[in-house]
C-alpha cells in the first residue's frame, strides 16, 4: 500500500532546505551502496553541518504529520537525507536494503519515504517509479509533499533529462512489521476516525477493543 501526503513541509522549511542544499557538499551516492551498478546520484555529505540540520528539519516535519504516523506506525526512522539528481543521473530498478545501520542497532526498513523538495516544473524526468505487478506507478510530487511505500518493492528513479531533482529520503521501521497487518489496522483506524462518533457507545467500545487487541498481537515495542 502507498500513501501520498500533502503539506508535509511548509514553504519556509522548503526554502531552508533549498538553501542548505545549495551550500552543502554532496558526495557520490554509491558511498552508501558501493556495489550497486544502477545507482547514479548525489547525497549530502554526512560530515557537512547542513546534513544534521536538514535531517532534523525533515524528521520533525514527518513526526508532526498525523497521516504519516497513522499509516507508518513509526518505531525508528533513519535521519532523512537530501539527495540530488543532475541531468543524466538516475537510480535503476532496485529494492532497498533490509537492514540499515542507525544508532545502536540496525534499522529494519519496512517503509521508504520520499519527500519532494524541488518544484517538478524545474526538472524533466526524475519520476519515482514503483513496480506493482506488471505495471508501474509513478510519482513526481509538488514541493512539500511526500510518498510512503514498502521498502521491499522494486522501484527506480527515471533519468533526469534537464534541471535538478532534489528530494529527501528516509526509511522507517514500523511497530507493525507485517505490511498486511499494518494495512488492516490503518483501515480500522480510518473507520474509527470517520464513523466512531456516529456509533452507539457499546459498538465503539467493541471496535476499540479489537483495534487495541490487534496492536498488542501484531505490534513490537521497544
Amino acid at each position: 500500500m502507498f500513501l501520498e501526503l500533502d503539506i508535509v513541509l511548509t514553504p519556509q522549511e522548503l526554502q531552508r532546505l533549498a538553501g542548505l542544499a545549495k551550500g552543502a557538499r554532496f558526495a557520490d551516492g554509491r558511498l552508501s551502496n558501493p556495489h550497486s551498478k544502477v545507482k547514479d546520484n548525489l547525497q549530502i555529505d554526512h560530515a557537512d553541518p547542513a546534513y544534521r540540520e536538514a535531517a532534523q528539519l525533515m524528521a520533525a516535519a514527518l513526526d508532526r504529520h498525523e497521516g504519516f504516523r497513522n499509516f507508518a506506525y513509526p518505531r525508528i526512522m533513519a535521519p532523512p537525507m537530501l539527495t540530488k539528481y543532475l541531468p543524466g543521473m538516475a537510480y535503476g530498478l532496485h529494492s532497498d536494503s533490509a537492514f540499515m545501520p542507525v544508532g545502536q542497532r540496525p534499522l529494519r526498513s519496512d517503509l521508504s519515504c520520499t519527500l519532494f523538495i524541488a518544484d517538478p516544473s524545474t526538472y524533466q524526468g526524475g519520476e519515482l517509479s514503483i513496480q506493482l505487478g506488471t505495471r508501474a506507478l509513478t510519482f513526481k510530487g509538488a514541493p512539500g509533499t511526500a510518498v510512503v511505500y514498502p521498502s521491499n518493492m522494486l522501484h527506480e528513479v527515471t533519468p533526469v533529462r534537464s534541471g535538478e531533482r532534489l528530494v529527501g529520503l528516509t526509511f522507517i521501521e514500523s511497530m507493525i512489521p507485517d505490511a498486511v497487518n499494518r494495512h488492516l489496522l490503518y483501515t480500522l483506524d480510518e473507520v474509527a476516525a470517520l464513523e466512531g462518533l456516529r456509533m452507539e457507545w457499546e459498538n465503539r467500545t467493541r471496535l476499540d477493543y479489537v483495534r487495541n487487541f490487534l496492536r498488542r498481537t501484531w505490534g513490537e515495542s521497544e
